[in-house]
């Protein structure tokens, strides 16, 4: 499997309009989305744009910081200056290469701009941190040059070198195959698409799939959507050997929050229900295919036999009422894939409250042996999953985790629906309690327990 590393863009796009409270909310939710790197302009205020890559920089520790350095030595000299507190900074030169850039952007002739990316790339190089050479608008340019210019580029010391497809020159099978006659420069490779004629995200796929490192994406503008990008590497990544380290189960709600930022308005849909989950809606009509075909758009693949409990399941159900995304959930989770245990719950003990730190000890029984740990986690919850985690050996990616009473008083009895992800697939898990903690771990190992069944 092989991981693309995601580089946003958001904060790059030269249409929109952003104050600085807005571009450090953005930076935030990138940084908790998990892409790679965040880019951003280079310095043109060298006070309130140095604050804003300071500020990003202290929050921002896990991934890449990359601030463009204009087309002079001052800009690399206020780039780095900006980036010097930045645990992973990386300083990107970038320059047009099509006639048209050249001439009226760096007022510059063919002959020239070698040695004007050469001489920008040694001036970054010398400021002690990674450098990025992007060759902008690279589709455009005579095939001759650029191989010239990203030559140089490399033995001036780019680590990494970028080609745009910035007019959407290129359908994705052609852009796939431009890239792939640069692999042989022996340095990795990103690409960014337009979005022009919204086939940017095909594009990106499949310059991944032909060898490329990474992807600029943005979460709103004009090239590939980040959004888009991710969910097609969620969904289809495992069949090509492509993954991402991005977050996918936040990604939604983080896109929603960033386009409210900008056009001021939140979306009124559900945080967990997107896409086909917000237009579900199933009675007592509907036959098998229509209810295996809803269950495969809220993720899940079932198999023939679990298609059929879950059909009979939802009959019982849509008697009495309208099935919308959460009914089915956990009408899958309830019928669907229901397994010998491998591990069982034995015991547990959660201690937390508001001056101190959520710890959890679990006790689990796996064949004839009782297998213990403990961990300290954000909360109750997190921590009891974590102590799991530390007994099974193995942690799976958390797509949602909701409880709700079923039944009511304070004796009420919490039922805890988990969705984990593991090899491209959906596997639910339902668990109930009158303790929500006990709710939640149950409904955890419900689920873990489908997936080790099928890895035997």
């Amino acid at each position: 499997m092989r991981t693309i590393q995601i580089q946003d863009r958001t904060l790059c796009n030269p249409e929109a309009s952003y104050s600085f409270k807005d571009k450090l909310e953005i930076a935030r939710l990138l940084a908790r989305a998990g892409v790679d790197a965040i880019e951003l302009p280079p310095i043109e205020d060298p006070k309130a744009d140095g604050l804003l890559v300071r500020t990003v920089a202290a929050f921002a520790r896990e991934c890449r910081l990359s601030v463009g350095v204009g087309l002079t030595p001052e800009g690399v000299a206020a780039a780095a200056e900006a980036l010097a507190t930045a645990a992973h900074p990386v300083l990107r030169v970038e320059i047009p290469l099509s006639t048209v850039g050249m001439e009226y952007v760096c007022h510059k002739k063919s002959h020239q701009i070698g040695d004007l990316a050469a001489g920008l790339v040694e001036a970054a190089k010398a400021a002690g941190m990674p450098v990025e050479f992007c060759a902008l608008d690279a589709t455009r340019a005579d095939p001759e040059l650029l191989r010239q210019v990203l030559t140089r580029a490399k033995e001036a010391g780019a680590e990494t070198l970028a080609l745009f497809d910035s007019a959407a020159a290129l359908p994705p099978d052609g852009f796939a195959a431009f890239l792939a006659r640069h692999l042989d420069l022996g340095a990795p490779l990103s690409v960014c698409c337009s979005d022009q004629i919204h086939l940017a995200a095909a594009g990106s796929v499949l310059a991944a799939r032909a060898g490329a490192g990474a992807v600029k994406t943005a979460a709103t503008g004009s090239v590939t959507p980040l959004a888009a990008f991710a969910g097609i590497l969620r969904d289809r990544g495992v069949d090509w050997g492509l993954s991402a380290g991005i977050r996918y189960t936040e990604l939604d709600r983080i896109a929603d929050q960033i386009h409210w930022i900008l056009d001021g308005k939140r979306t009124e849909r559900p945080a967990t229900l997107t896409g086909e989950e917000e237009r579900l809606y199933l009675d007592q009509n509907d036959d098998l295919a229509a209810v295996t075909a809803a269950a495969e758009g809220l993720g899940y693949d079932l198999s023939e036999e679990d298609a059929r409990r879950v059909y009979e399941e939802f009959r019982r159900v849509a008697v009495k009422k309208k099935i919308g995304a959460r009914e089915l959930e956990a009408i899958v989770a309830t019928a669907a894939g229901q397994v010998p245990p491998t591990y069982t719950l034995i015991n547990f003990a959660v201690n937390t409250g508001n001056v101190m730190a959520a710890s959890a000890q679990i006790a689990l029984q796996k064949g004839g042996e009782v297998l213990r740990g403990i961990a300290v986690g954000d909360g109750p919850i997190d921590a009891a999953v974590l102590a799991v985690e530390q007994v099974i050996g193995r942690r799976f990616e958390l797509d949602d985790f909701r409880i709700q009473s079923v039944t009511q008083g304070k004796e009420a009895v919490g039922s805890a629906l988990v969705r984990l992800r593991f090899g491209g697939k959906l596997y639910s898990g339902n668990g109930i309690s009158t303790d929500i903690i006990g709710a939640g771990i149950r409904a955890y190992l419900n689920a873990v327990n489908k997936i080790v069944f099928g890895e035997v």
